[in-house]
């Protein structure tokens, strides 16, 4: 039986109080993850997010990947992302095919729709709608996104083998003389932020290449996956910290974490030589799902320790996980960082304090 004049109370040990929210005080977006920080559950995590944010953005040596899956750009959160790489907060975007063409489509001026629930999926088929969700896209844009990918296509030279990182770079150039909306790749282009698309035939975009292959008047693209992997790999490991931002899982989230595993192999087979493991030192993810179900989508920070993809926080590894719907939590989390770091409302064309922290890419 405990005694209870000798039970704990918290302080004794350094445990850090909780504290109730009190919007009498709340005057920003900031403001309110500082308390939230303070509080527990997904209030904590998201509050928590914003520092690591603020810590990793602002580090002048990090370089910062973002990796994007799910349905982002339908769900009309690309210009925040545009924002971000504008700001000059992301250095490398790794993300589904999906999510840059349905940007690009979005781009070029054209339209999604809320899903009217009168409409059935046969329904919407036939009329020539693809429903995500809640929300539609007409098969014409696709039409639209295949478009641009030809006029792309036809002004290089079949000689040299395609990659994604490229391809999403001629669209970019392509775009900045079309677009009628902002978006990822116009940014990326802007400010030669390389886009990867690991899972590339896995994508409208992937199919319009074949598809561009299949008529006979055109000369054949080859795609080259592995000039994707070596460019990644070149850019992380010059880096002297890296950092990751990862809306959901899937292969971008994967596919850019498993530097670490790879730098390992190759320098234990002696083809690799460098000072110090490749591994992330910071490290922000925006995922409902929990690890639990055993996929990667909700591998927690502390299992990639395991793997070699992480740095532990005993050695200096800052992470925080946010187990929320990203089209509620990251525009919160962003405008909250941004109005820290002085970014918020900025103009897009103006160059943010933290440009300084992007010239690693050009070293």
């Amino acid at each position: 039986m405990r005694d209870e004049k000798n039970l704990a109370n918290g302080f004794e040990h350094g445990f850090v109080p909780l504290k109730q929210i009190d919007l009498s005080k709340v005057e920003s977006f900031s403001d309110l993850l500082e308390q939230m920080s303070q509080t527990a559950f997904g209030g904590r995590a998201l509050g928590t997010a914003a520092d690591v944010m603020c810590k990793m953005f602002s580090d002048p040596d990090c370089l910062v990947v973002a990796t994007l899956s799910g349905a982002m750009t339908i769900a009309k959160q690309g210009g925040i992302i545009a924002d971000l790489i504008e700001r000059d907060c992301i250095d490398i975007i790794v993300s589904t095919g999906a999510i840059i063409c349905h940007g690009l489509i979005d781009e070029l001026g054209y339209t999604h729709f809320k899903h009217e629930p009168g409409w059935t999926d046969e329904s919407l088929y036939d009329a020539g709608y693809n429903r995500v969700y809640d929300t539609v896209e007409p098969e014409k844009n696709m039409g639209h996104a295949e478009k641009l990918v030809f006029e792309t296509l036809a002004g290089r030279k079949p000689d040299n083998s395609l990659s994604s990182a490229e391809l999403c770079r001629l669209l970019g150039e392509k775009l900045t003389e079309k677009a009628k909306n902002k978006g990822i790749l116009q940014a990326a282009f802007g400010k030669n932020v390389p886009v990867f698309i690991p899972a590339f035939t896995d994508s409208e975009l992937g199919l319009d290449v074949e598809i561009y292959n299949s008529h006979p008047e055109n000369d054949r693209i080859t795609f080259d996956p592995m000039l994707d992997l070596q460019g990644y790999c070149d850019l992380v490991s010059r880096a002297k910290y890296l950092g990751i931002l990862t809306i959901g899982g899937g292969v971008p989230r994967n596919w850019a974490q498993q530097i670490g595993p790879y730098s390992d192999a190759l320098c234990r087979r002696g083809i690799l030589d460098v000072e110090k493991p490749v591994r992330f030192k910071y490290g922000v993810r925006i995922c409902p799902e929990p690890d639990h179900w055993g996929g990667l989508s909700g591998c927690s920070y502390s299992e990639g320790i395991s793997w070699g993809k992480f740095i532990s926080a005993k050695d200096g590894g800052c992470y925080a996980e946010v187990p929320c719907d990203a089209t509620i939590a990251f525009p919160v989390l962003t405008a909250t960082v941004f109005e820290r770091l002085g970014l918020l409302g900025k103009s897009q064309k103006k160059t943010s304090d933290l440009s300084g922290r992007r010239t690693m890419l050009h070293k």
